[in-house]
């Protein structure tokens, strides 16, 4: 713990550093070609809308009575010489479904400070973790509130069902540091367990446990190295799995100007943490894995011989060269870590580029057998495939669904038909951008006919900008 006076220097030398980055944000030259993540697909919305009569084309599913999430950074005015994708002020969007029927599309910008003040009107109410309050990369229920989060820094922003009223909370002020965009929750004991960052300190991490009721009740601290940016974790029965890879705080890049200090470092050492999930810090088992980069986790699980398998999509660098964006195209790994010789095999489950994979997350921390993701074009991570993958891990086989020329999807997330359904017998739900003619679909597909035509297309008039995360969200 930090003493008083540490905490004064720390808090001098860091208003010291702001002042030097704000100076030098206003010095950077202008960009000689169009920002890839303000235009094109990515052009931003300047306005918020509610749309309460959709068109459907196929059979909106009875059983689906809840709502389709989806957030993303969408600035309201960004200097395109310092943006970087990932700080962009976030727009959350969500369609309401119920007997069949489309109720609603409304899109909604997270009232921090910044965009408050940019727009004329009040912030939303609630407590502050330090001075960036922008909320943007997931949305999703927890305890049967409805919460939108980032890392390492904002505490989470409770939204009501139709979007309109937003409240910075800390899980009803249980919650004391920053949170993560990807808290998992077991399904066995109803805990969403998260490793936690905060970027104002590099010197540690945090283990964060929500009870089955949305309250922390653990916050273990972990002493790292250099300040790793950890997008995501992963749990097994046994474990919480800590993913200390080489994309780390940069001062260099923050006294830069640039709007997000984190870049590749070759001198750190990657590794991965198996922290039993009642255990401290001296009970981690860490495991050194050759460098690369992780941003999300398919699922883990404890294998019969004592090792961890773990699914991932896995970069060679991340944020080597770009300060846009991410700068390479990922692939999807199996990870076999074994904590009795503290190794991390590697095995190539698919070589194309794709990104956000998601399981039934009925099946979270346990065996599974299918992984849903999103191609990616071969050379860089730009939305602009028109593809999803069904993995089937057993089989070592893959199917597509083309979505055809001009179609672009995001994430798309799981749903089972029914409390009793199989693994894969259910709906895929997900945002896909018409480009050619400026709109979007949410559309559901059956995972048992994955590449035939959708079960549903509910069409939204209006193109919306490819964000990250997405959640059904049942009533």
């Amino acid at each position: 713990m930090a003493s008083a006076v540490e905490t004064i220097i720390r808090k001098t030398v860091g208003l010291g550093v702001t002042a030097l980055a704000d100076f030098n944000r206003k010095r950077l030259p202008e960009p000689t070609a169009p920002h890839p993540f303000l235009t094109g697909i990515h052009r931003p919305m300047t306005e918020e809308k509610t749309i309460e009569t959709l068109a459907v084309t196929g059979t909106i599913p009875a059983g689906l009575d809840g709502r389709y999430l989806r957030i993303g950074p969408n600035p309201v005015a960004a200097d395109p010489a310092s943006y970087h994708w990932f700080v962009g002020d976030g727009m959350v969007h969500g369609v309401a479904l119920k007997d069949g029927q489309a109720l609603w599309y409304r899109n909604r910008w997270i009232n921090s400070h910044k965009v408050a003040a940019q727009l004329g009107r009040k912030a939303a109410p609630g407590p502050r973790h330090g001075s960036f309050d922008t909320v943007n990369t997931n949305v999703l229920g927890i305890a049967g509130r409805t919460f939108a989060l980032v890392e390492a820094g904002s505490y989470p922003v409770e939204l009501n069902d139709t979007l309109d009223e937003q409240t910075y909370n800390p899980f009803d002020d249980t919650l004391v540091g920053s949170f993560t965009a990807h808290p998992h929750r077991d399904p066995l004991t109803g805990e969403h367990h998260a490793i936690a960052y905060e970027a104002t300190n590099p010197e540690i991490i945090r283990h964060v446990v929500l009870s089955p009721e949305g309250l922390v009740v653990r916050e273990e601290t972990i002493p790292v190295k250099h300040g790793p940016s950890i997008h995501d974790c992963a749990i097994t029965a046994r474990y919480a799995v800590i993913l200390d890879l080489p994309v780390t705080f940069s001062m260099k890049t923050l006294i830069g100007g640039h709007g997000f200090p984190y870049a590749w470092n070759p001198e750190h050492q990657a590794r991965v943490g198996l922290l039993p999930r009642a255990g401290t810090k001296d009970d981690i088992i860490w495991c050194d894995v050759d460098p690369c980069y992780v941003f999300h986790v398919a699922n883990a699980y404890d294998a019969a011989e004592g090792t961890v398998v773990m699914d991932v999509v896995a970069y060679a660098t991340m944020f080597a060269e770009s300060k846009q964006g991410p700068d390479a195209a990922g692939h999807l790994e199996r990870w076999t870590i074994d904590p009795a010789s503290r190794t991390v095999t590697r095995r190539v489950v698919d070589a194309d580029a794709q990104e956000f994979p998601r399981p039934d997350e009925r099946r979270f921390g346990q065996p599974y057998r299918y992984a849903y993701t999103m191609a990616l074009p071969a050379d860089t991570f730009t939305i602009a495939d028109t593809r999803l993958y069904k993995h089937d891990l057993e089989s070592g086989t893959r199917e597509t669904h083309d979505f055809g020329h001009g179609r672009h999807p995001g994430e798309f997330v799981f749903v089972p038909a029914h409390e009793a359904a199989g693994e894969d017998e259910g709906w895929l739900i997900g945002l896909v951008v018409d480009l050619p003619n400026d709109a979007t679909d949410l559309v559901i597909l059956n995972t048992r006919d994955f590449s035939g035509a959708p079960q549903a297309s509910i069409r939204i008039s209006h193109r919306v900008p490819p964000g990250f995360h997405g959640n059904w969200v049942g009533n």
